[in-house]
C-alpha cells in the first residue's frame, strides 16, 4: 500500500462517447470509469479522450461532466481521434497549457520522486517528422531523460509500440526511435491506450522481446467508449481482458511502484502487482 505521502495516479484512454450517445453495458461508460477515481494525485487520460473527432464542443458536453471533474489534476496526451479536428484544436483548446505546446503536445514533469514524460504518438499528424531520430520530439525525449536522471521514470502516450492483436497501431513503427530512447535511459513503466482492452506485458526491450533490463508496458484502453480486440497474446505479454471497463491505479513509491486495475462495479477481472525501479 502507498504511504500517505506517495503519489497515486489513475490512467485510462479511449474514454468519452460522442454527444447524444446513450450509456449501455457495452458502450459509453465514461461516467462509470470516472467514478472509480478516488484520492488521485494525478489523472492521465491516455488519448482518444473524446470521440469521434475531439471537437471542443464534444469535450465540454461529455468529457467535462465525467473525467473533466478532475481537470485540475489532469495531465493528458492526445490520440488519433483528437486529430479528427484540425491540429487537435479541440483537445488543445480544452486542456490549454496542461496539454503542452499546441502543435506539439509533449512535455514532462516530476511527481513525487518520479519523473514523467507525456508524449504525442500521433506522428502522422505532426509536421517535421518529430518522432524520427533527430526529430523535435525524439530530441526532446533524449535531452529530457538526460536532464532528469531520477531513479524512477514513467512515460505515457496513446498508440503502443508493441501490443497484442492482429493489427499494429498506425504509429507503432514511427514511435520506435523514442521507445529505444526510453529503453536506453532505463525507463521503468510505459502506459498506452488505443487498443480498446487491457493488456500487460513483461519487461520489454528495444525489439519487444522480454528483457530483464526492459520496460513494463501496460495498455489501458478501457476508459469507456467500447471494448474490443483479440485475446491472442503477443509473445512477451502476460495479461489480456476485453470485457471490462476500468482504470489503472499506480502508486509511485521511491524506488518502486504498485499497479492495480480497478474494474467498474459488477465486474470480476483484476490485475495487480508491484515492481522495483531499474
Amino acid at each position: 500500500m502507498a504511504a500517505c505521502t506517495d503519489p497515486v495516479l489513475y490512467a485510462a484512454g479511449d474514454i468519452a462517447c460522442p454527444p447524444g450517445s446513450a450509456a449501455t453495458a457495452t458502450h459509453c461508460a465514461q461516467q462509470r470509469t470516472s467514478d472509480l477515481i478516488t484520492s488521485a494525485s494525478r489523472v492521465l487520460p491516455l488519448g482518444d479522450n473524446q470521440y469521434d473527432a475531439g471537437a471542443l464542443s464534444a469535450y465540454t458536453s461529455v468529457y467535462r461532466p465525467t473525467w473533466g471533474r478532475f481537470d485540475p489534476l489532469t495531465s493528458p496526451v492526445p490520440g488519433n481521434h483528437e486529430y479528427g479536428t484540425s491540429g487537435a484544436g479541440g483537445y488543445f483548446g480544452y486542456f490549454g497549457a496542461r496539454a503542452g505546446t499546441p502543435g506539439q503536445g509533449w512535455y514532462s514533469y516530476d511527481l513525487g520522486t518520479w519523473h514523467l514524460l507525456a508524449l504525442n504518438s500521433e506522428c502522422n499528424h505532426l509536421s517535421g517528422s518529430p518522432c524520427a531520430s533527430g526529430g523535435a520530439q525524439e530530441t526532446f525525449v533524449r535531452a529530457d531523460l538526460a536532464a532528469h536522471p531520477n531513479a524512477c521514470t514513467l512515460a505515457y502516450f496513446h498508440e503502443p509500440v508493441f501490443s497484442s492483436g492482429t493489427a499494429a497501431p498506425e504509429n507503432a513503427a514511427a514511435m520506435m526511435p523514442i521507445w529505444r530512447d526510453l529503453y536506453a535511459a532505463h525507463v521503468d513503466l510505459v502506459l498506452n491506450g488505443h487498443k480498446h482492452n487491457y493488456q500487460r506485458a513483461n519487461l520489454l526491450g528495444p525489439t519487444g522481446a522480454v528483457d530483464s533490463r526492459g520496460i513494463r508496458l501496460i495498455i489501458v484502453g478501457t476508459g469507456g467508449v467500447d471494448l474490443s480486440g483479440s485475446a491472442a497474446l503477443r509473445p512477451g505479454f502476460q495479461v489480456f481482458d476485453n470485457k471490462t471497463f476500468g482504470v489503472l491505479r499506480v502508486a509511485l513509491h521511491p524506488g518502486s511502484y504498485d499497479w492495480q486495475f480497478v474494474p467498474e462495479p459488477g465486474k470480476t477481472f483484476r490485475d495487480a502487482g508491484t515492481d522495483v525501479c531499474r
